[in-house]
């Protein structure tokens, strides 16, 4: 349960928890039990647990152009995953930031996928934990879902391949 985060400092210490803590709460859309609904404008994803329930997270999402809509499934599950950023994103981020992003990353406590991972249909995106908790609550990824390492082991211990995913604005 080691992962970097934020210090203003500049300097890291051991946290896994979000900014904005999960809660369960009165959800009175129609949607199945099991079912992940993630709200981009809202900054929270919404994993129904029964009729007119859900456990709320707040989660980082896509900075804008980076944001998407859409229905999909799970189509995979990983502990520690190791990230292989796209050749489009490594070309970005040395255009804009003339930071060089590595072919990969291992997985582990300094890997920005965080503590676990859940594929979205055959997309680049996926619903990931961070190494950088202070950006839950704000768009600033690429279009992944990011959630606290806390939180995505939580909602990956409750989630099976093959969950249906709601992505909206």
């Amino acid at each position: 349960k080691i992962t970097n985060t934020y210090n203003p400092n500049g300097s890291s210490r051991n946290s896994d928890k979000s900014p904005i803590p999960r809660k369960n709460i009165r959800f009175d859309e129609n949607y199945a039990p099991g079912t992940i609904i993630i709200d981009t404008s809202e900054r929270r994803l919404y994993y129904v647990t029964g009729k007119g329930k859900a456990i709320e997270y707040a989660v980082g999402v896509g900075r804008e152009g980076f944001t998407w809509q859409g229905q999909n499934r799970i189509t995979r599950k990983a502990e520690w995953p190791g990230w292989t950023p796209p050749q489009v994103m490594r070309d970005r981020v040395k255009r804009q930031e003339g930071r060089v992003l590595p072919a990969y990353v291992e997985g582990g406590p300094n890997n920005p996928l965080g503590a676990r991972a859940m594929y979205i249909g055959s997309t680049i995106y996926r619903i990931h934990g961070t190494n950088q908790p202070w950006t839950i609550g704000k768009a600033m990824s690429s279009g992944c879902i990011r959630m606290a390492n806390e939180d995505v082991m939580h909602l990956f211990e409750q989630v099976d391949v093959g969950t249906r995913v709601v992505v909206r604005n």
